[in-house]
């Protein structure tokens, strides 16, 4: 038998994790098991190569991902489709697992309907993806967050300024929320919960009147500009704020052990599914379970943040 591995879209730390387990377990079944780099755009191309054991050591505490990553759009016309399956048949590939996020979802779910068994291991720091309670990346993330949140607060702190902090999330506010909560930030704003300007900066001026002369806020990229919160905070309010857009830093840095933890669970279990009969499914966690859902069942559909742990955090940020 032979299978193949890519990553696509954005990078997620963990992902290294889950494409070693794939190839060690791959091995262990004596699979033959091909690397496809640069995601979808590289399948057309044919930039296929077979891996070994001594292609994925030492990479499991490595960031973002040794096969690479680049969108595609040709991949999601007819013919660029027609062409990634015409270099998988020409390798006599049998299956393939596909690392990464939504795209990549869709990108597999593309190839199964054409008949290609595919397992679909969910990695993005977005944490986004319907069918799991967590995605490759998003521990790592938000621990990111966390430690820049714990140094601006030191340096709001000694200046007594309002920091603004802008994080990734255009459509998903779970790691604002997760690294917000964590961090003790005073603001939290994400794009599932509306949120009203001029009761922000009376909850600033309340603090000051109070005694508290710096606050955090975390906004969530797809809830509002940091650049616009920060100055229209500043304009409204008299204090010194100050914005700090962290941007793709987020993405970067070793994995935690979470995070290499999960990679390697649910590589592994991708591969198992590509020994069964019709597999189209995206592997995922629930309730720490490893667990196998089919792509049509979530292509489509978005986890709901907490809304519990949202309000946890406005309460313990009075």
């Amino acid at each position: 038998m032979k299978l193949a591995v890519l990553t696509s879209g954005g990078d997620a730390p963990g992902m290294n994790a889950a494409i070693r387990a794939v190839v060690r377990r791959s091995i262990f079944d004596g699979i033959d098991i091909f690397g496809v780099s640069h995601g979808f755009h590289g399948l057309i191309e044919g930039s296929i190569e077979r891996m070994g054991l001594s292609s994925v050591a030492d990479i499991i505490h490595r960031g973002g991902t040794i096969l690479r990553s680049a969108r595609s759009p040709e991949f999601f016309t007819s013919h660029g489709r027609e062409r990634a399956i015409a270099q998988l048949r020409r390798y006599r590939i049998e299956g393939l697992v596909v690392i990464g996020g939504d795209g990549s979802l869709r990108g597999g779910l593309a190839l199964a309907r054409l008949g290609l068994p595919v397992a679909v291991v969910p990695a993005t720091i977005d944490n986004d993806m319907f069918g799991t309670d967590i995605c490759i990346g998003f521990d790592t993330a938000t621990n990111t967050v966390i430690q820049a949140i714990d140094r601006l607060r030191d340096t709001a702190t000694s200046h007594e300024r309002i920091f603004v902090v802008e994080t990734m999330g255009r459509h998903a506010g779970f790691l604002a929320l997760t690294a917000g909560l964590a961090g003790g930030a005073e603001t939290i704003l994400v794009p599932e919960v509306a949120w009203d300007m001029a009761a922000l900066c009376q909850r600033l001026l309340r603090g000051l009147e109070r005694g508290k002369a710096h606050s955090i806020i975390i906004v969530a990229e797809g809830a509002a500009s940091g650049a616009d919160i920060a100055r229209r905070v500043g304009d409204v309010t008299g204090l010194d704020t100050r914005l700090t857009v962290l941007g793709h830093i987020q993405r970067g840095g070793s994995p935690t052990a979470q995070d290499r933890v999960l990679g390697s669970r649910l590589g592994h279990r991708a591969v198992e599914l590509l020994l069964l009969p019709d597999a189209a499914h995206m592997v995922g966690l629930q309730a720490g379970f490893d667990v196998s859902v089919r792509l049509h069942e979530v292509m489509d559909q978005r986890p709901c943040l907490d809304q519990r742990l949202y309000d946890l955090a406005q309460v313990l940020a009075i």
